[in-house]
Parts: structure tokens; C-alpha cells; sequence
């Protein structure tokens, strides 16, 4: 994206706005001109100092696919909708690795839910900051909005103002702009984030996803064989073989028809229509994941991209192009499996898995332990997880069964909610379901990614 400053003069007002702030550098678009802002930003800074990127994400607008029925007229499905697609969304895209003519030609292409990210516990020993960089490509069926967008850690522990994405005290990115947010992320755990911009309607459009600190204790053996942990927990307690991350998320048609057909939903009367896992619904769910790159699924799921910078998709699942990750949870007798939840629709969900008790090791990036030491954490079928919250759970596979037939043993995984389990539609389509599938000793590769299968 171009960087280079205009050629604008400061005019007395632009002078006095400045200089009767207090806060100039985390004043934001309200206090200081575009193109003295972008004179202080810190990615000129980063660049300078020839410093990398960990990420490159893109903010705009695309259309995902969720089932036609409960049909919903005139809501859904969108009649402005492509081919096989259903539903107007904003999102993110992990465009990392692509020219600015790529980077481009992903406007209207968003994701959903946004691509998963994760990072490295910050290590005073060795010290590392993590830096992303934003891009607001704009709208493609909306260019009468000019939204900013941000990127907001929610929960993120002591960021400073001018990284935080909230935009009355922090920038927020305008279109065709960019912007660098740095993070020292000092406590482990699972957290999500979401665009603060008009934080209502975006975040409910879509520009939400699930982040995850890794701890500093990662790698070490002595604990737990795979040397994987959730927390840096000193006994090997949140220790895991495969994690798999649940977004939770929730779709109202008719705010989403709004927004494509430049209407204003009026936000009382809010209903979740659907109720999304990983930006699918049941049997969606169980559908495998896009292509991923392993190599480059670093910091984020990197989904395989063609020529043009596009998501690539399984042949048959077409539909899913713009929702690449699968629920399905993949394990093996005695494995243990850390499941990270993170809710960031508006409902409470009562996420239950039938037949296998799950222990409870972290809240809202919390290891449950006491002040001295003292465990908290808990066995249960059924977690309650509410908007904003996140939880990390442990289950042990149980020994494989092999009576299904399958050729693995199946547990169903599925918000107890019953309208959010199956949106009320006939067939039982749709909702935040999926399956726990148990496969015999040694079927299963060890995991590349989060979500990875292993089959």
C-alpha cells in the first residue's frame, strides 16, 4: 500500500486540535490529521529499523454459505448472493507472503471466521515482540462506507492505548491505509479479538476470530511427553497431543441483508438465526478443512492460496471456500486433547460432550489454580460459555470401542441450547454441532497445525 505522505498544509484548526491534546501520539483519527498521523506510526518505525512482520491481515467485506433452510425471506438466502453462497459478511484475511496486486484482489474475499492466530509467551530472557500489520482494502459492495477497522485483543492484558484496536483512544485504520500493532504478550492462555470500529455491527458481521498464547514451558518433555501445554502449569498438568480450537459465533440474517442492501437493522430486536462453530454449521462442521499449509502456518492457520492470492477449497465443498476450518475433533485411546472455546457471539452457549468427561484448566487466559498453588480446575460434560469468554479443556480419549462400525468411535459435541444446536431447521441442519471421532492405536499422524486431522 502507498505510505508516501500528502502534500496538505496544517491550517490553524489542524494546529489547535493538536496542540491542545495532551495525548498526541494515542489521540487518534478524531484529534489528528491523516497525514500527520501517519507520521508518527509506529510500523515507519519498525520499517526503518528493517524489523519483520510476524502477520499481514486484511479487513473488508465477502459472502460465506449457510443453509437455505430455515429460509428466511426476504433475509435469506441473499438474493444479491454469488453462486452457492448465501450470507454478506465483513472479515479478516491472512494475506502474509502477497504482493500489494494480490493483496488487492482480496477485496470482497474475507474470511469466516477470521483466520486464528497464535503467539509465543513474551520471553524476558530472550525477547521477542510479535507484530501484525493491518490492511483496510475497503468495502467492494459497500464503498459508500468508509469504516475504519481494528484489531482488538480482547482480554489482552496491560497493552498500551495506542496497540489496544479501541478507537476513542487508539487508531483506527482507514481504507487503503496501514497500520502495525506490536505486542508483548506476557500470560499465557486463550483470548479472541474482533475490529472495535462500530464494535456491534462488526463484530456480529463477521470480524471476529479466536488468538492463543503459547507458553514459555512449550517444548519441554519432562512434564508431558509431547512437551505441548496449554499453561506453563510446573507438572505437566495442561499437558495435550492435539488441540483444536471452537469459535463461537452467531448470525443474524437480517442485519446481514441490512448491511448488502444499505438498510439499518435496528439492533433490539436481535435473534441468533444461526449459530456458527468455526464459521460453519452442522453438518458443515464435520467437513474437512481447506487446504492448509503446514510450512507456513507459523502464527496463523495459513489456508493454501491460486494465483491470484485466493482461498483454495476441497473439490465438492466449494460452498466452504470462505469457511476453511473444520470442527471435527480427531484423537486416539488415551490421548489428551485441549479443546480452546472462545465465545464472541452474543448468546450464552452450554457447549456438552456426550459420553466424556472434560477438565476445566484455564478461563478468559487463567490457568484455574490458587494463590499457593492449589488447583481449581474441574471435570464436567457442559460448559457455559458466555459472550466474551474463553475456556480451556482437557479431555483423555477414551479406549477405542470399534462397535459403530466406522471404523472409529463416535461422541457428539453440540450446544445443549437446542435452537443453537440445529437453528430450528427441519432435517437438523445447522447449529453449533459437532463430533468427537476416537480411531484406533496408531491411525493417526501427530498434528502439523491446530484443527489438523491427522488422517
Amino acid at each position: 500500500m502507498a505510505k508516501n505522505l500528502t502534500s496538505n498544509t496544517i491550517t490553524r484548526r489542524d494546529f489547535l486540535k493538536i496542540a491542545g491534546s495532551a495525548a498526541f501520539l494515542t489521540a487518534g483519527a478524531s484529534i489528528v490529521p491523516h497525514y500527520l498521523r501517519r507520521a508518527v506510526l509506529p510500523e515507519e518505525v519498525v520499517e526503518a529499523q528493517g524489523a519483520p512482520y510476524d502477520l499481514y491481515y486484511a479487513g473488508t467485506d465477502g459472502w460465506i454459505s449457510l443453509p437455505p433452510t430455515p429460509a428466511i425471506p426476504p433475509f435469506h438466502p441473499d438474493n444479491l448472493a454469488p453462486p452457492g453462497l448465501t450470507t454478506y459478511i465483513f472479515g479478516f484475511r491472512n494475506v502474509s507472503g502477497m504482493d500489494d496486486i494480490r493483496k488487492n484482489n482480496q477485496k470482497n474475499k474475507a474470511q469466516h471466521n477470521a483466520p486464528v492466530f497464535w503467539v509465543n509467551q513474551y520471553n524476558p530472557s530472550s525477547p521477542v515482540d510479535f507484530r501484525m500489520q493491518l490492511t483496510n482494502l475497503g468495502l467492494a459492495l459497500r464503498p459508500d462506507l468508509f469504516d475504519a477497522h481494528t484489531i482488538h485483543w480482547h482480554g489482552f492484558r496491560n497493552v498500551i492505548p495506542f496497540f489496544d484496536g479501541e478507537p476513542t483512544t487508539s487508531v483506527s485504520v482507514p481504507t487503503g491505509r496501514d497500520f502495525t500493532y506490536i505486542y508483548r504478550p506476557r500470560e499465557e492462555g486463550t483470548y479472541m479479538f474482533h475490529c472495535h470500529v462500530e464494535d456491534v455491527e462488526h463484530v456480529h458481521m463477521g470480524m471476529t476470530s479466536l488468538v492463543f498464547v503459547r507458553p514459555i514451558q512449550d517444548g519441554m518433555t519432562s512434564y508431558y511427553p509431547s512437551g505441548k501445554y496449554a499453561y506453563n502449569d510446573g507438572d505437566g498438568s495442561t499437558g495435550y497431543d492435539r488441540e483444536f480450537v471452537m469459535f463461537l459465533s452467531e448470525v443474524w440474517a437480517e442485519a446481514h441483508w441490512a448491511d448488502a442492501h444499505i438498510q439499518l437493522p435496528e439492533w433490539s430486536d436481535y435473534r441468533a438465526d444461526f449459530a456458527l462453530l468455526n464459521g460453519r454449521v452442522y453438518p458443515d462442521t464435520l467437513a474437512p478443512n481447506s487446504p492448509i499449509n503446514a510450512a507456513q502456518s507459523v502464527h496463523a492457520l495459513a489456508v493454501e492460496t491460486d494465483a491470484n492470492g485466493d482461498l483454495m477449497t476441497n473439490p465438492g465443498y466449494e460452498h466452504l471456500q470462505y469457511q476453511p476450518h473444520s470442527s471435527l475433533v480427531t484423537c486416539q485411546p488415551g490421548e489428551r486433547v485441549l479443546l480452546r472455546f472462545a465465545n464472541l457471539g452474543f448468546k450464552e452457549s452450554a457447549m456438552t460432550l456426550t459420553g466424556i468427561k472434560m477438565r476445566v484448566v484455564g478461563r478468559d487466559a487463567t490457568l484455574l489454580r490458587g494463590r499457593y498453588g492449589t488447583p481449581t480446575s474441574y471435570e464436567t460434560n457442559v460448559i457455559s460459555c458466555s459472550a466474551g469468554e474463553s475456556y480451556d479443556v482437557i479431555f483423555e480419549a477414551p479406549p477405542y470401542d470399534g462397535s459403530s462400525g466406522l471404523g472409529y468411535d463416535r461422541y457428539l459435541l453440540y450446544n445443549r441450547a437446542y435452537a443453537r444446536s440445529n437453528n430450528l431447521a427441519s432435517g437438523g441442519f445447522g447449529g453449533q454441532t459437532t463430533e468427537v471421532r476416537v480411531y484406533p492405536p496408531g491411525s493417526l499422524a501427530s498434528q502439523a497445525y491446530p484443527n489438523d486431522w491427522g488422517l
